[in-house]
């Protein structure tokens, strides 16, 4: 069989277990065998071979919730924020060509050992707009080799504050309130009707790609309302796709649920009839123990984007709690990892640490356990469980393979768990190789489909040229103090923390 490829390492993490000089045998697309090097080699001798005994083989890793923001709000001169103010504060960014930016970000996500994505689009403008935009990012899939969920939505209520834009609007200074409504639009050009039908459009036409789908992004059910958001879950029925939103992320969004649908988030999306395997939301942050049963028992998921929750003062998500109560949970870095760089490995281990509470005999997952969220957890949210995640027969070939050099050097002993010095040590930098569905995409670090020097020399230049945006910063540096005291005047309930790290007393 000379179509047959091994890919052989010092260790391979297969997702089930841990070889010591082990390799797979790919092809085409699919794994075919798993076993030792030695095995493999006898079983298959005229095979050629990717990798030695310098490297870490491992599953594709799987980003469950991104956005592909191309260059990054820091190097825009918008800075952190709550995630409410945050969000207005973005109308100060130029506008980035949305294949370019999608490279970029594709680039490092490669360079990080991720495979597959869930890549949320932010939409907005006429039909022929959205459809421009689409089209960009999934060229950009399509060249690249990378696997994706493009998941596109956009706002069509709540513009400024959860559930109460009219009472925010009439709280404004009159001069304030009119260049707000004349430089931000106060409604969409596409119809409700109008998005849906252009969504159907592209998963249809995308059904068959071997690794592009396309889900519904509702942004969040504040912002599309509930006649929508169950409108797009009965289309993802009907075209047998998924949805994914926003929800539970920021404090003001837990508070949102009492005082919009008099109950919380989950319970009130899990009375519209909405939730199902085909559903996640991001974040999750405000779960209660009630909410995650009800995820639980639904079967919805839960992207977990500990770096974003850090960044944009949403809060730490009860992830031990999540995984205790049966919770399908995948790991996101959502375009907004702590050091702006993408790097999986460094999210893991910040998941992992960020459960690891101060008390004796009060739980934490293992290393094993966050290996499984970027694997095989994420591949559930996408439902895929049964083509990815895993180095295993009738499997994807979706394989990493890491240079184990500076991640091993000086030495390291035998009795050393081999998975916990990977995702201990290693970083994006360590990313030799990467496949996707049995095709190199990524060899020595750098992406094969596309020159992304060129990339990022082109994309720089047209946001040298682009317009300034000044009006829209002086805009948002004068309405966030309105949306802050706003949200400051909520009324807080008592709280219970999950776990305590410090106390007054």
């Amino acid at each position: 069989m000379t179509d047959i490829r091994l890919i052989r390492g010092r260790w391979v993490f297969t997702g089930e277990t841990t070889l010591t000089d082990g390799a797979i045998a790919i092809q085409d697309d699919t794994i075919v065998a798993v076993d030792s090097w030695a095995t493999l080699q006898a079983t298959y001798p005229q095979a050629a071979v990717i990798g030695s005994d310098k490297f870490a083989v491992m599953p594709g890793l799987i980003n469950a919730h991104h956005h592909s923001n191309g260059v990054p709000n820091s190097l825009q001169g918008v800075d952190d924020d709550f995630l409410e103010l945050w969000l207005f504060a973005n109308i100060g960014l130029r506008s980035q060509d949305p294949k370019l930016k999608t490279l970029l970000s594709i680039a490092q996500l490669l360079q990080s050992g991720v495979t597959s994505v869930v890549d949320v689009v932010s939409l907005g403008g006429t039909a022929q707009d959205c459809r421009d935009n689409l089209e960009g990012r999934l060229a950009a899939y399509g060249q690249a080799g990378m696997r994706v969920a493009l998941t596109p939505g956009m706002r069509y209520e709540n513009m400024f504050v959860h559930g109460e834009d009219d009472a925010f609007l009439t709280s404004l200074p009159e001069d304030l309130r009119q260049r707000l409504q004349t430089l931000v639009p106060m409604a969409q050009p596409l119809s409700r009707t109008a998005h849906i039908e252009l969504i159907t459009d592209f998963v249809q036409q995308y059904q068959t790609h071997p690794h592009i789908d396309i889900w519904f992004g509702p942004p969040g059910p504040q912002w599309v309302g509930d006649e929508l958001l169950v409108q797009m879950v009965d289309a993802a029925e009907r075209l047998d796709t998924h949805v994914q939103t926003h929800a539970l992320e920021s404090f003001y969004e837990k508070l949102m649920g009492p005082r919009l649908y008099g109950q919380s988030v989950i319970a009130h999306l899990n009375q519209l009839g909405v939730l199902s395997p085909r559903f996640s939301i991001a974040h999750g942050v405000w779960l209660t123990p009630a909410d995650i049963e009800i995820l639980a028992t639904t079967g919805a998921a839960v992207s977990h984007n500990p770096s974003s929750n850090l960044r944009l003062r949403a809060g730490m998500a009860p992830l031990t709690a999540m995984l205790s109560g049966g919770a399908t949970v995948g790991l996101g870095m959502d375009g907004t990892t702590l050091g702006d760089d993408e790097d999986m490995f460094a999210e893991m281990r910040l998941a992992a640490r960020l459960q690891r509470s101060p008390q004796i005999n009060s739980p934490a997952p293992g290393y094993g356990d966050i290996f499984q969220l970027a694997t095989t957890g994420s591949a559930k949210l996408m439902g895929k469980e049964q083509q990815l995640g895993k180095l295993a027969p009738g499997y994807r070939a979706d394989v990493v393979l890491v240079n184990c050099d500076r991640i091993t050097w000086p030495w390291v002993s035998p009795e050393a768990n081999p998975l916990h010095v990977m995702l201990m040590r290693a970083k994006a930098t360590d990313v030799d190789t990467v496949l996707v569905n049995g095709k190199v995409v990524l060899k020595s670090g750098t992406p094969t489909g596309f020159d992304l020097q060129a990339v990022g020399q082109t994309i720089a230049e047209q946001l040298a040229a682009a317009p300034n945006r000044d009006n829209y910063r002086a805009l948002a540096a004068e309405l966030i103090p309105y949306l802050s005291n706003w949200y400051a005047q909520w009324e807080v309930p008592p709280l219970s923390p999950y776990a305590a790290f410090n106390s007054r007393t």
